[in-house]
C-alpha cells in the first residue's frame, strides 16, 4: 500500500466563554459552519481536477485505512484533524470544500462524531457519491458490538437527554435535530444547565440569569440532539427551593424545514429541600438516584422522564413529568471551583448545589458503543467494507484494491499477534483499566482487560471528596499499579495526578479517537497503547 499520510499533530481548541458558546439551535446551511479552534491543522484538501478517486473521510484513523486499501489510486482527506476530538469538533469550511469534491465518504457514525460533521458531509456530499456508515454496515461483515452500558457511580442522579424514536416515517433522518427549548422557570434562584467538551469548555442548554426570548426561538436556552441519540450534562441550581421549568421539544428534519412542534411539559426539582413537600405533588414518584433522562419521545409526541435506577434496565421506566420530582439533595451541594470557564456558575468558593455531567465530554451517544476500532477484528471488517466500497467506485482499480487490502489485512494480523505477545506479561490481578474517556471496551474484551472504572464523572468541575475517595479505593482495593488518560487530557488531570502520586500510582497515556505525534497512523496508535498498557501493568 502506499505510505500512510500524515497530518500534523494539533493542540486542544480554545476555552468558551458564557456568552458566547452555546449548544447549537438549528442546523443552519452547513457551507457557513464555524472555523474550528486554531489548534487543529487540516490535512490535504480534495481537488476535482485530479485524476483519482476522491475520497473524504471523517476522522484520521478512517483516512489511515482508506489511504492502505487504496494507495495511489485514491486522494484521501478527513474533515476532523488530527489531535481533535471527533466528539465536539466543528468542520471548518476548508473541510466542507472537500466534501462537494468527495465521490466516496465514510463516517463511523453510530453517534460517534460532533453531529455538525455529519450534516456537513450529508448535505454537501454529491447525489453519486457512495456516503458509507461503517460502523453500521460493519455487522454483515464479523464485526461485533458492544451495548453502551452506563456505570452509575455518581452519588446523585445522572440527568441527561434523551431522543426515542427516529422520525423516520416523517422523513427524518440522521442529520435532523430535535430542539430542547426552555420557554420559563418558577424558581428561587438561577438554573444552568450546561455541558463541557473534552477540554472543559462549557455550552450551555439552559441559563435562566438572562431570562428567556421567544423573540430569538429561545436561542440562548435550546440543545439539539439528532434522533435516537442521547447527551448526559450538568445542571446547577444557586438557592433552596422547588423550581420548575418549562419545556418545548421541535423536530427540525432539515436545515430549510420548518420545525414541526412535538411536544410541551413541565420539569419540577426540588433542590435541597424534601422532594416529598412540593405543593400539589406530594404523592409524585421521585428520582434520586441511578440515571434519567429528559426524554423527546417521536413516536408518541411527548416529553417524558425515562428512569434507570441501576443504569442496566434494558427498559427504563417512563415517568410523567407532571408525577414526578427530580431531586437534587443537599449532598448535592458544593462549592463553585476557581477555574475561570466556570465562572457563571459564580465566584470560587461561593456553594451552588449540581447534578454534575456522568461521562467527560459534549459526549452524545446511541445505545451502541461507537469505538470498534479499539478491536483489531472490527477494523478489519472496516478495511473490507472500504474495499468493496472503493470496488463499487472504481471497478477498473478492483485487483489494487484486493491486493492492498489483502496485504493490510496480513499487517492487521500480524499486530494483533504482537499485541498479544505484549500482554501476555499482564498477569489476571492487574488487568484493570481505569480510563477518564469510555472509549476503551472494545480493548477490554478482546484483550480480557478489566474495565474497573473511570477517574472523573466531570472534568470542568473539581472532583468531590466522594470522587477523590472512590478513586483511591478502587485503585488501593484492586491493587492498581497504574491509570490511563487520553494525551490530550493529562493537562486537564491535576487531581488524579495527586491521587495517583500520593498512592504510588503512574499516569499512563491511552490514545483513544484521534492520531497525536506519538502515534501517525493506526497501527502505531495501537502498537502504542499495547506497549503503555504492557510497560504500566506488567509486573
Amino acid at each position: 500500500p502506499a505510505a500512510d499520510p500524515v497530518t500534523p499533530a494539533a493542540g486542544p481548541p480554545p476555552g468558551g466563554s458564557r456568552r458566547r458558546r452555546r449548544l447549537p439551535v438549528v442546523l443552519r446551511l452547513v457551507l457557513v459552519v464555524a472555523t474550528a479552534g486554531a489548534g487543529c491543522a487540516e490535512p490535504a484538501g480534495l481537488s476535482p481536477s485530479d485524476g483519482r478517486v476522491q475520497v473524504v473521510t471523517t476522522t484520521g484513523i478512517l483516512r489511515d485505512l482508506v489511504a492502505n486499501v487504496g494507495g495511489g489510486r485514491v486522494r484521501v482527506s478527513s474533515l476532523v484533524p488530527d489531535g481533535a476530538d471527533p466528539h465536539v469538533h466543528e468542520p471548518s469550511l476548508r473541510a466542507v470544500r472537500d466534501v462537494v469534491y468527495a465521490d466516496v465518504a465514510f463516517s463511523n457514525y453510530l453517534l460517534f462524531e460532533q453531529q455538525s460533521v455529519i450534516a456537513a458531509l450529508d448535505a454537501n456530499l454529491p447525489p453519486e457519491a457512495e456516503n458509507v456508515s461503517l460502523a453500521e454496515e460493519a455487522v454483515a461483515y464479523s464485526a461485533e458490538l458492544i451495548p453502551l452500558v452506563e456505570d452509575v457511580t455518581l452519588d446523585t442522579l445522572w440527568l441527561g437527554l434523551r431522543v426515542r424514536g427516529t422520525g423516520e416515517d416523517e422523513g427524518a433522518d440522521r442529520s435532523s435535530r430535535v430542539l430542547l427549548h426552555a420557554t420559563a422557570l418558577d424558581a428561587p434562584g438561577d438554573l444552568v444547565a450546561y455541558v463541557t467538551g473534552s477540554f472543559g469548555e462549557p455550552a450551555f442548554a439552559v441559563d435562566s440569569s438572562d431570562g428567556f426570548d421567544p423573540a430569538s426561538g429561545f436561542e440562548g436556552d435550546t440543545s439539539a440532539l439528532p434522533p435516537a441519540a442521547h447527551s448526559h450534562m450538568s445542571w446547577a441550581f444557586t438557592d433552596p427551593g422547588v423550581y420548575r421549568l418549562d419545556l418545548r421539544a421541535l423536530l427540525a428534519r432539515s436545515a430549510t424545514d420548518r420545525p414541526r412542534r412535538v411536544a410541551a411539559a413541565t420539569v419540577t426539582f426540588a433542590v435541597g429541600v424534601d422532594p416529598t413537600s412540593v405543593e400539589g405533588m406530594e404523592a409524585a414518584a421521585v428520582l434520586d438516584a441511578g440515571h434519567a433522562d429528559v426524554t423527546v419521545d417521536l413516536d408518541r409526541d411527548e416529553i417524558v422522564l425515562y428512569h434507570d435506577a441501576d443504569g442496566e434496565a434494558a427498559d427504563p421506566v417512563r415517568h410523567d413529568p407532571a408525577a414526578t420530582v427530580v431531586a437534587v439533595p443537599n449532598r448535592a451541594r458544593q462549592e463553585v471551583p476557581a477555574d475561570p470557564s466556570l465562572r457563571f456558575l459564580g465566584r470560587p468558593g461561593e456553594r451552588i448545589y449540581q447534578l454534575p455531567q456522568a461521562v467527560l465530554g459534549r459526549h452524545v451517544h446511541g445505545e451502541i458503543d461507537p469505538h470498534l476500532w479499539h478491536d483489531i477484528d472490527n477494523a478489519v471488517a472496516y478495511v473490507h467494507i472500504i474495499r468493496d466500497t472503493l470496488t463499487r467506485a472504481d471497478p477498473a482499480g478492483a485487483v489494487t484494491y484486493r491486493t492492498n487490502a489483502a496485504r493490510y489485512v496480513e499487517r492487521l494480523e500480524a499486530l494483533d499477534r504482537e499485541i498479544d505477545v505484549l500482554l501476555s506479561a499482564v498477569p489476571p490481578a492487574r488487568r484493570h483499566l481505569i480510563t477518564t474517556h469510555d472509549a476503551f471496551r472494545y480493548l477490554a474484551r478482546d484483550r480480557d482487560l478489566d474495565v474497573a472504572g473511570f477517574v472523573t464523572p466531570n472534568p470542568a468541575t473539581e472532583p468531590s471528596l466522594a470522587d477523590r475517595r472512590r478513586l483511591t479505593e478502587t485503585i488501593r482495593n484492586l491493587r492498581v499499579p497504574a491509570v490511563f488518560l487520553e494525551p490530550n487530557l493529562i493537562a486537564r488531570a491535576s487531581v488524579l495526578a495527586e491521587v495517583a502520586e500520593s498512592e504510588g500510582v503512574e499516569v499512563c497515556p491511552l490514545r483513544g479517537d484521534t492520531f497525536d505525534a506519538g502515534a501517525r497512523t493506526y497501527v502505531q496508535l495501537m502498537r502504542a497503547n499495547a506497549r503503555s498498557l504492557r510497560r504500566c501493568l506488567a509486573p
